[in-house]
C-alpha cells in the first residue's frame, strides 16, 4: 500500500472518489467545486490535494501550494483509525469537538449543517479505506 496522501495514494483515491456514486454523483448534483487538502497535525503544510469539479475528482497528487478550499488535519493514528472504520455523524463530531480533526481551511459549522454536504463527507472516509 502506497504512504498515506502520497501521489500514489492521492491518485488511487482520486479514482475510487469517482467510483462512488454516493459521493461523485451526489457532490455533481450540487455542483461542488472544491480544491482539499488532507495532511497531519502539526505540519506547516498538507500533504496531499484532491482538486474536484461538478463533484467529479479532477486532480490528485502532492499538495504544493494551491488555493485551498478545504485543509483537513489528523495525527497518522486517527487517519488510520478513520480509514478503517470510517465516520458517522457521531464519530465525525466527536473527533471534531475533541481536536482529532481539524479544519486548518474550510467551514465545518457550514458543512455539518448542510446534508447536501455532510453525507458525501462522510462517505468520503469510507471511501478513503478501499485505497
Amino acid at each position: 500500500m502506497a504512504e498515506l496522501f502520497s501521489p500514489e495514494w492521492m491518485q488511487a483515491y482520486k479514482d475510487q472518489w469517482n467510483a462512488e456514486p454516493e459521493l461523485a454523483d451526489a457532490l455533481a448534483k450540487i455542483n461542488f467545486n472544491s480544491a482539499i487538502a488532507y495532511g497531519f497535525k502539526r505540519e506547516d503544510k498538507p500533504k496531499g490535494i484532491l482538486i474536484v469539479k461538478e463533484g467529479r475528482a479532477v486532480e490528485a497528487g502532492i499538495y504544493e501550494g494551491q488555493e485551498l478550499n478545504w485543509d483537513l488535519r489528523a495525527d497518522l493514528k486517527d487517519w488510520e483509525k478513520w480509514l478503517k472504520n470510517g465516520l458517522n455523524m457521531m464519530s465525525l463530531s466527536a473527533a471534531y469537538m475533541q481536536g482529532k480533526l481539524k479544519f486548518a481551511v474550510g467551514d465545518y459549522g457550514a458543512m455539518i449543517k448542510d446534508p447536501r454536504m455532510v453525507g458525501p463527507f462522510l462517505k468520503s472516509f469510507a471511501v478513503m479505506g478501499r485505497v
